[in-house]
Parts: C-alpha cells; sequence; structure tokens
C-alpha cells in the first residue's frame, strides 16, 4: 500500500466508530412489560411505570420495591460483497437491569419513586482477521440512568407526573486495527460520559373501567465524552509522528422518545396493550471526534493529536426518525399466576448504504412471553422472554462510495438476538 493511500485509510480510523444505533436503544425497562412486547404506556401495571408513563404511577396503589436483569445474547452473521467467508461474531452477553422503588399514601393522590435502568447499552466483538476490521473489532458501551419521580392523581380518572432523567454512568470502549504496509497495528478508544439531565414525563387516563390512554416523552441527553483515553498497539516507529494522539472528545445524541398507549381490561383476568413510540434519530447525523495530546511517538517532529494524520473525524450517520409498533397482552390464570405475550416491529433509523459494524441495524420483528406468579401476598416472581429477528441487510461498495460512507465495508449482515430476564417484585 502506498504511504499516500496509507494516510487516506489512517485518517478515516475513527469514521466508521461509534458507540450508537437503532440498535443500542434498549427497551427492557420491566420484566411484565418486556413478556407483552414492550407495552406498558397505556398500562399501570407495576412501579417500572416511571419509566414507561410517569403519569401512570399515581393510579398504582400499593407501595413496593422491584428488581429484574436480562442477558441479552446476540447472534450476527456477515458475509462481505460478493461472497465470501461467512463471519460470526464471538457470543458475548449483556446484561440490562432495572430497579424501583415507588411510595405514597394508600389512598392518596401523591406517589413519589425512584428507578434506576439501562436504556442504552451494546457490546460486540467480531472475529478475528474479519473484512471490517480497519472498521472496528469490538464495542463495549454502557449507560445507567437514574430517575427520581413523582406522579398526582388529579382524579380518579386522570394523573400526570415527571422525573429527572440523570445520565449517572456511561462508558465507552472501541478497538479496531489499523492498515500498515507490513502488518496491522491497533488503537483502542476508551472514556467515561460526563453527567447529564434530561426529563421524563406523561399523562394517563381512564375514561372508562375498561379502556386507558397514556402518553409519554422522554427528553434527549447528549453523552459527551470528555479527554477519554487513546492507545496505540504495534505502530512502527516510521510511522509514530502520525499517530501521537492520547486523548479524545466526542459527544453522542441520545435521542427523545414520543411514546402513546391505549390499554383494554375486557373483564379482570385479561389485559391487552397496545403502544406506538416515535424515536428522534434524526438527530443523529455525524459522529465527530477530535483528538489531542502528544504520546511521543513522533519524536521532536511529532504533531500532537494524530491519528493516521489527522487531529479530527467526521463520520456520516444521516439517521432517520424511526416508529416501533407493540401489541401485548395478559392473562390471569388464577390470583397467582398470570401469562404474558406479546409481538412488535421496530423500523430501523439508519438508511441503506449507512450501516455500520457498531450496529448492524435493520427492521425487526419482535415476539415475547412472560409469566408472574405470586408466592403469598406479598412477593412475587417475573420471568420474561424475548426474541428479535432482524430482516437481512445488504449494501454494496457502490452504495458506499454514492453516500460518501466509505469508512464502512460492503456486506449482508444478519442478525437474532435472545432476550431471557428474570424478575422479583415486593408489594406492601
Amino acid at each position: 500500500m502506498k504511504l499516500k493511500s496509507l494516510l487516506l485509510v489512517g485518517g478515516a480510523l475513527l469514521t466508521g466508530t461509534a458507540a450508537t444505533a437503532g440498535g443500542f436503544q434498549v427497551n427492557l425497562a420491566g420484566q411484565k412489560n418486556v413478556g407483552m412486547g414492550g407495552v406498558g404506556v397505556g398500562l399501570a401495571l407495576d412501579h417500572a411505570a416511571m419509566f414507561y408513563n410517569p403519569g401512570a404511577l399515581a393510579m398504582i396503589r400499593q407501595n413496593g420495591v422491584q428488581v429484574g436483569a436480562n442477558a441479552a445474547l446476540a447472534r450476527i452473521s456477515y458475509v462481505q460483497s460478493g461472497g465470501g467467508t461467512q463471519r460470526e461474531l464471538q457470543h458475548n452477553v449483556v446484561t440490562p437491569f432495572n430497579l424501583y422503588a415507588s411510595f405514597g399514601p394508600a389512598e392518596g393522590k401523591f406517589r413519589a419513586g425512584i428507578a434506576v435502568y439501562t436504556p442504552f447499552g451494546s457490546k460486540l466483538e467480531y472475529a478475528s482477521g474479519w473484512e471490517g476490521r480497519y472498521s472496528l473489532t469490538q464495542i463495549d458501551l454502557q449507560s445507567i440512568f437514574v430517575q427520581p419521580t413523582i406522579s398526582y392523581a388529579l382524579t380518579d380518572k386522570i394523573s400526570v407526573g415527571a422525573g429527572l432523567v440523570v445520565l449517572a454512568y456511561g462508558a465507552v470502549n472501541l478497538q479496531k486495527d489499523i492498515p500498515l504496509p507490513s502488518s496491522n497495528g491497533s488503537i483502542e478508544l476508551d472514556g467515561k460520559a460526563e453527567h447529564k439531565l434530561g426529563y421524563n414525563a406523561g399523562i394517563y387516563f381512564k375514561p372508562t373501567d375498561n379502556v386507558s390512554l397514556g402518553f409519554s416523552y422522554r427528553s434527549k441527553v447528549d453523552a459527551h465524552v470528555k479527554s477519554g483515553d487513546v492507545s496505540f498497539n504495534n505502530i512502527s516507529s516510521s510511522f509514530g509522528s502520525r499517530f501521537t494522539a492520547t486523548k479524545f472528545d466526542v459527544t453522542l445524541p441520545l435521542p427523545a422518545t414520543f411514546s402513546f398507549g391505549v390499554g383494554v381490561t375486557p373483564n379482570d383476568k385479561v389485559t391487552i396493550g397496545l403502544d406506538a413510540n416515535y424515536v428522534q434519530w434524526s438527530k443523529y447525523q455525524t459522529l465527530n471526534f477530535a483528538f489531542s495530546g502528544n504520546n511521543g511517538q513522533g519524536g521532536t517532529s511529532g504533531v500532537d493529536g494524530q491519528v493516521g494524520g489527522a487531529n479530527f473525524s467526521s463520520s456520516k450517520r444521516s439517521y432517520q426518525d424511526a416508529l416501533t409498533f407493540r401489541l401485548g397482552g395478559q392473562y390471569k390464570v388464577s390470583d397467582a399466576l398470570a401469562l404474558r405475550a406479546g409481538v412488535g416491529y421496530d423500523f430501523s433509523p439508519v438508511k441503506d448504504g449507512y450501516v455500520t459494524p457498531e450496529t448492524p441495524d435493520a427492521d425487526r420483528v419482535l415476539l415475547s412471553a412472560g409469566a408472574s406468579y405470586d408466592v403469598g401476598e406479598h412477593f412475587g416472581v417475573d420471568a420474561s422472554f424475548l426474541f428479535e429477528d432482524f430482516k437481512k441487510r445488504s449494501q454494496t461498495q457502490r452504495d458506499l462510495i454514492t453516500n460518501g460512507t466509505t469508512d464502512r465495508v460492503a456486506g449482508t449482515y444478519k442478525t437474532f438476538i435472545f432476550v431471557p430476564g428474570l424478575g422479583l417484585h415486593y408489594n406492601f
């Protein structure tokens, strides 16, 4: 590879990296909701209403604490454009969790609570030597949000609520290979996000004993990593002056979400929910990295903040707003046992020709099931299982050239995700 083309590739090293995508939003905030396809905006199921619709929290008449955890197992395959070896990701397990506690007077109109959950996250590790290794080899994105919440019942039929959404913890680790004439080097970016604030608000309306409606809004939060660490491996001294950076800054938008839901309870045993979520992914147009610092690899002639000969990179994302539709139901077999099932369709925000390895996103079908069993008056166990089937997603080199997105690879991705979950609740 000639030096000129090498440095051009080096300059694009980070343009293909991101810790995000449509697939990085995680809707696993309550085990009962997951078992019903993720519905909950128009229902007052349990204390997870703090996430789905804070306005419904005032209609939960019991004090209580509940916890839940999931194990998300992604199976992603890739075949390069024109054919070749099918690459499989290593099978990492991601464990989103949720915790809720709410309290209020039994016959009062107020209810307050605290929620802890993980609405965004991703972890992928591609096979060694795969064709897109210069775009990405590994990614690990983590986020934990804390939401203090208050809800008030204006009447017996309508209630409102709001919570302060705090990005309490955020972390990202990205790794990729660097093409060099005699061998591959590699780069790793590792950083923690600053604390950020947003909010979540909602309204819940029950016009009849059998029908309920809900609307909620979750604001956008910009996750900003400042002075994250940059490290290089296996960079020869002859190219050291092109790879001197030690720090990076990047901002990742965590988009706003509008949700509308309808609940129907034809009798005491059956509950049905229908939700629509509209996510403002169009706020995510580019991913920009700024580099700084000097590791001394370039000697006295080295320029500060160099990654492939540049101290800034920008990668096109051009996301579009996207909708998700969900339908779920619950059947109470007895006072102790409830069974659930759900289905949904999630439209990808990623346009054709813009798919990246960190989020090989596509339109997907969601299928879920769940159950709860109450052991005595106060304590119960909730179980859920979610299956997501992504449509095949292909892009050619011509697509990438046309869109100016050659910082990623052409080929076909296919993804399945399996998510078992388990929760416990205690009401009093």
